[in-house]
């Protein structure tokens, strides 16, 4: 979910450019995953680096063909109107969540290292009751506008275009958890080289400015 907006961008750029029409379906990442391992006729997949590697290791994406295309941090929000914690150091932060009634993050890959942060700084038995998780599909941001949670973590992207909300700001370079998001070409895929062809097309500078956009950085020097 945190690619969908900018892969709709860069599809439709690659549609201009070449005439080629993508479909992308955007779902969770676990729910992904489990769809490709089912077979279901998909060209290619778009997900965490670790999980392309784990599908090519299963024979569900062809080796040789993953592609990072994108990196993206986590960013902090609050409700718009509430108060601003400051996050500008990890000790800031982690101030931050103790003093939080509610707190909120993803179930996908930085979620999993915002658990593994909490539970280096020894604060999971005291947070545990106030951290509510997202279901499936509903951003962290969504949980924050309507005055669910406090305080939320989630990748930049997929905050920063939600209205009711607050992007305090990135996590400190020390903690800042960074999700590369690879690409591949799907086992039973019959469009192996136009795949290829998407793919590099979504790295060159003008997918660049794009990512950028969206709160991405690019993947590939």
């Amino acid at each position: 979910m945190a690619t969908r907006l900018v892969l709709g961008e860069l599809a439709d750029a690659f549609l201009q450019r070449t005439g080629t029409r993508v479909t992308i379906e955007s779902v969770g990442g676990v729910d992904a995953v489990h769809r490709v391992r089912a077979g279901e006729a998909f060209d290619f997949a778009i997900l965490a680096s670790d999980a392309i590697a784990k599908l090519i290791a299963s024979g569900h994406i062809r080796a040789g063909s993953k592609v990072d295309l994108v990196c993206s941090g986590v960013a902090v929000a609050v409700r718009s109107g509430g108060a601003v914690p400051d996050i500008s150091t990890e000790a800031a932060v982690r101030n931050a969540v103790l003093a939080a009634q509610s707190i909120s993050y993803s179930t996908g890959p930085s979620g999993v290292a915002l658990a593994r942060l909490f539970e280096r700084w020894s604060i999971n038995d005291e947070i545990r009751d106030r951290i509510l998780v997202p279901p499936p599909g509903v951003p962290v941001g969504a949980l924050i506008a309507r005055g669910d949670v406090e305080l939320g973590f989630q990748q930049l992207s997929e905050l920063m275009h939600i209205e009711g909300i607050n992007v305090v700001g990135p996590l400190p370079g020390p903690i800042q958890i960074m999700t590369t998001f690879s690409g591949g070409v799907c086992a039973a895929s019959q469009q192996d080289s136009e795949v290829r062809a998407m793919f590099d097309d979504m790295n060159t500078v003008t997918a660049t400015d794009i990512k950028r956009r969206h709160g991405m950085d690019a993947a590939t020097a």
